[in-house]
């Protein structure tokens, strides 16, 4: 998606999503509209598959990737999971059918959460 036709679909001019952001295997919400700020930050997730499998930080397989949804207070999701400490980091996962990771949250940073615009629909 190029970045203008992101910007005019997703983004609203306050920088915030404007659809709702989605599970794309089960279609679980997982924010509202206008809960998040867009974000461009590079971050490596690993390649997505079932909750169990993320915790052992095993696999290097994954992406890194720029674009993302940037959440201030866990309490705004409707709808994530957390795997198990990967290090510093927490991946987010969907609460659901636990597919992911979705997003990332470091431990040392208590109020940024991301989800990658590339692992989420939007509707």
């Amino acid at each position: 998606m190029e970045p203008t036709e992101l910007q005019n679909e997703l983004v609203s001019a306050e920088g915030r999503n404007r659809k709702a952001v989605l599970c794309q295997r089960c279609g679980s919400r997982v924010l509202q509209p206008g809960t998040a700020l867009f974000s461009r930050r590079q971050l490596f997730l690993p390649s997505m598959r079932k909750k169990p499998a993320l915790a052992d930080g095993s696999d290097p397989d994954g992406d890194l990737l720029q674009e993302h949804w940037l959440v201030d207070d866990m309490f705004i999701f409707e709808n994530v999971g957390f795997t198990k400490d990967v290090g510093n980091i927490k991946f987010l996962v969907c609460a659901d059918c636990e597919i992911g990771p979705i997003g990332w949250h470091c431990l040392d940073d208590k109020n940024s959460f991301y989800v990658a615009l590339e692992r989420v629909s939007h509707e």
